[in-house]
């Protein structure tokens, strides 16, 4: 007895077999040339669920580009407790910034320019990791410096409550 048939309680149609049980006719080259229309009728249909696939995805698809002196918006993990860029939890920014593009590298990826408490980090990144920034003159950017004690501590400060 196959291990396959072992295990379901039944024999397995393999590629060469898909006669039923007790079904076999054909022998020798007509066996072989039966296996091989069944997998070019197999990979046919394979091709037209992968096009269908494809054209159900393109829909959705649009290729961005940036140009240099754009001003873009950096996506953060929105994971719970995974930390990215500083930032953790549930609640955290999905994108930060706006970051300016000063070069591009190779055909999808940025360099940016970061403020200095992001130094740690490197400064290229895929176009998926980018959003378009729309300029408004009222949104202004503002880093807040944070003054350090000499032990490397700070003390927080509530701006409003």
């Amino acid at each position: 007895m196959a291990p396959f048939e072992a295990l379901y309680g039944r024999r397995c149609r393999s590629p060469i077999g898909w006669l039923e049980v007790g079904e076999r006719k054909l022998l020798g080259p007509e066996l072989v040339q039966d296996a091989t229309e069944k997998i070019n009728m197999i990979r046919q249909r394979m091709l037209t669920a992968q096009s269908r696939q494809k054209s159900y995805a393109d829909n959705r698809r649009r290729d961005l580009e940036f140009q240099v002196g754009d001003h873009v918006f950096l996506k953060v993990s929105p994971t719970k407790g995974v930390m990215r860029f500083g930032k953790k939890g549930k609640l955290s920014p999905r994108y930060i910034g706006p970051f300016e593009i000063l070069e591009k590298v190779g055909a999808v990826a940025y360099r940016l320019a970061l403020p200095p408490d992001l130094s740690n980090i490197h400064p290229v990144f895929h176009v998926s990791m980018l959003r378009m920034y729309n300029p408004d003159p009222s949104h202004v950017i503002r880093y807040e410096t944070i003054q350090l004690q000499g032990d490397l501590t700070y003390e927080e400060q509530p701006i409003s409550i």
